[in-house]
């Protein structure tokens, strides 16, 4: 991802009026903050003309067509920011949220920003050795919850439940101390309803509609997230007519679609490739073996991908041998050369149109 950055247009200085005048102008128009000299900024694709189409699959496609520029003074264009300052990761940027009878859920703003850029922990941008490590679970439980906060260094991503309590709360305590955050989906397992992922489970008997509700509902519960995790769905993930739209759908509201890498069977990747849907993938899993012992010998395990790759993304649940094991290897493994990264820097993400 590349670091924001500044490009610089000089042009004449205009009179006192004029600058005034534009200013209005680019205010009402274009959106844009107006610095204390009278100069105004803007990122690249603001002051375009936006056009929306509601097609008859209820989709909504938005054309971006070149504006006009009021005014002839100096022009700041400012590159759309990667991440957020820590003083303020906690607020939800408003352009980058749709109000629904459910709640307020993800979308691309105007400007192209997307949530998976807007509150994605920075990283160095160095070309060495990088692992993300998301930890999932989060929000079910009080005791748990608190634990997994206060023990875990913000470079470790954390997986909240749909289903989980006070998310909103969790998410700002968490987005303060430097975690990216993403947000944990049940999705139908092969053994259903046997073994249940949970209430509003996304599944292939419901149809596209009721999975899109179900979807929604969820996304409506926190906000200030990178992308979707899936919780189980062995089978929803290996049926392409049900997970094709939810795929879809994720990706048009600007988010990273993580596979855990619990389903052999799983086609996230490939639809993903197909519809140019951002996507990542897990390595290991962590702590399918819970001990500390075990724990550690998968983390070290992620390490050698890690070291043969260049990334290598590893997933577990805040349990508490897992929780543990985790900072352990995570005080360290800076010092052997690796940089623990928030997963959308690591997600295979295509360029924007």
């Amino acid at each position: 991802m590349a670091p924001s950055g500044l490009i610089t247009t000089p042009l004449p200085v205009p009179s006192e009026e004029t600058a005034t005048n534009s200013q209005t102008d680019v205010k009402a128009d274009q959106k844009v903050a107006v610095a204390k000299e009278r100069v105004p900024r803007t990122t690249g694709l603001s002051g375009a003309r936006v056009e929306e189409t509601l097609t008859d699959d209820g989709n909504v496609v938005r054309t971006y067509k070149p504006g006009g520029r009021s005014g002839d003074g100096p022009l700041i264009i400012e590159a759309n920011r990667v991440g957020q300052d820590s003083r303020t990761a906690a607020f939800p940027n408003e352009d980058l949220l749709e109000d629904t009878s459910d709640g307020k859920i993800p979308i691309i703003g105007l400007d192209g920003t997307r949530p998976m850029d807007q509150y994605a922990r920075p990283w160095s941008g160095a070309r060495g050795t990088r692992v993300a490590i998301v930890v999932g679970g989060l929000g079910l439980s009080q005791t748990g919850t608190q634990r997994t906060l206060k023990q875990l260094p913000g470079e470790v991503t954390l997986a909240f439940a749909a289903s989980g309590n006070s998310l909103s709360r969790w998410m700002q305590e968490a987005r303060r101390d430097g975690h990216e955050i993403l947000l944990q989906v049940p999705f139908e397992p092969f053994d259903y309803p046997e073994n249940d992922p949970g209430p509003h489970t996304l599944r292939t008997d419901l149809g596209e509609a009721k999975n899109l509700a179900e979807l929604h509902r969820a996304m409506a519960k926190t906000t200030n997230y990178t992308g979707i995790v899936n919780f189980m769905g062995g089978r929803f993930l290996s049926d392409a007519d049900a997970l094709e739209p939810v795929i879809r759908d994720v990706a048009s509201r600007g988010l990273v679609f993580l596979d855990d890498g619990s389903s052999a069977q799983s086609l996230s990747g490939t639809i993903a490739g197909a519809v140019e849907a951002p996507h990542a993938f897990a390595d290991l899993q962590l702590d399918s073996d819970l001990s500390r012992e075990s724990v550690l010998k998968k983390l070290d395990e992620l390490e050698r991908i890690a070291r043969r790759n260049g990334t290598a993304i590893g997933v577990a649940s805040a349990f508490d041998e897992s929780v543990d094991a985790i900072r352990e290897w995570c005080e360290e493994a800076g010092s052997r050369g690796i940089e623990i990264v928030g997963v959308a820097s690591l997600a295979d993400i295509p360029a924007k149109q």
